[in-house]
């Protein structure tokens, strides 16, 4: 039986839900709308006056292509090269999903996406169904066909693993922009001090170029590691200039709640570097460089009043 616009209209109510429950599972905004229309194409294929709680339907069948996806990603992985980093959202991205608590504003973070591809599948279910989107155990429980107690049990896992690696701080976009202005001004300063100041010992940075743009397999560690690394990356020169097509204009953004660096080129995003800030001071830096992860950051940039940028580098 055709899908009526009734029924057309429950599921457009859900998609942005939907999308950002995918998007936390994945940590990829195009997979997260694979499957979101593959969930789509389930409750077309539905008898949907059978099902008594649409929400609860979709969310099921969403969050199982999910784990599916998540056990044939960690294979592709593994062949991934270089390092691998989630998807970068700029601020606005409906993606982002529910921002009304500390929780669900940190389960979206670039740093705890990050930690989160420690988890099992089935851990990282749990831990976004019900850190992100308050769903109780029981339904959890439904969701994934385990027992109540047993969804208790690993989102308690999942919680310690995630709470073992973060230390990261709150702060507001006002605040978000001093900081990547006074670290934007330190990194172009051409000396390592002012940099080192900046950052926690133990610092390090991170770049996902996916084999399409040069980026080190390996982070660097380090506060002196990262400032040298990063005095260098901000230094101009015409190689850099080609890597990416031009010369970028940087916009100081959030991107994932944290702050961000937004490096564009004729309107293209070629990077965003997102800061982990902590109390003792910028602790990690995630730079995402891989173009095919950058289209969504391209169109929300398009889409949003960026301003005027900073500064253009090299």
């Amino acid at each position: 039986m055709p899908l009526t616009a009734s029924d057309v209209d429950r599921f457009e109510a859900a998609r942005h839900r939907l999308e950002a429950i995918a998007y936390r599972l994945l940590g990829s905004a195009s997979e997260a709308e694979d499957a979101v229309q593959e969930t789509f194409l389930r409750w077309h294929a539905a008898d949907v006056d059978r099902i008594e709680v649409p929400e609860a339907w979709l969310t099921k069948v969403l969050t199982n292509l999910c784990l599916n996806q998540l056990t044939s990603a960690r294979a592709r992985r593994e062949t991934y090269v270089g390092q691998w980093l989630p998807e970068p959202l700029l601020a606005g991205d409906p993606m982002l999903g529910p921002a009304d608590t500390a929780e669900q504003r940190e389960s979206v973070s670039y740093a705890v996406l990050t930690l989160m591809e420690r988890l099992s599948p089935s851990e990282r279910a749990v831990y976004v169904l019900r850190e992100a989107f308050d769903y109780p155990h029981r339904e959890i429980a439904e969701i994934l066909d385990i027992t109540e107690a047993a969804s208790q049990q690993i989102f308690h896992r999942a919680k310690k693993h995630i709470a073992d690696g973060k230390a990261r701080t709150e702060i507001d976009e006002a605040a978000a922009r001093r900081i990547v202005e006074e670290f934007l001004a330190a990194a172009t300063s051409g000396r390592t001090e002012p940099l080192v100041r900046l950052l926690t010992e133990d610092a390090i940075s991170i770049g996902d170029g996916g084999g399409k743009v040069p980026a080190r397999a390996k982070a660097f560690e380090g506060a002196l590691a990262v400032a040298k690394f990063l005095r260098g990356l901000f230094k101009p020169g015409e190689a850099k200039r080609a890597i990416v097509g031009g010369t970028p204009e940087v916009y100081a953004w959030t991107a994932n709640g944290d702050p961000a660096v937004v490096a564009v080129v004729d309107g293209r995003v070629v990077g965003v570097m997102c800061l982990e800030v902590t109390g003792e001071g910028i602790a990690a830096f995630r730079n995402q460089v891989n173009p095919d992860k950058l289209e969504r950051a391209t169109e929300r940039f398009a889409a949003a009043d960026h301003g005027e940028p900073l500064f253009k580098a090299f």
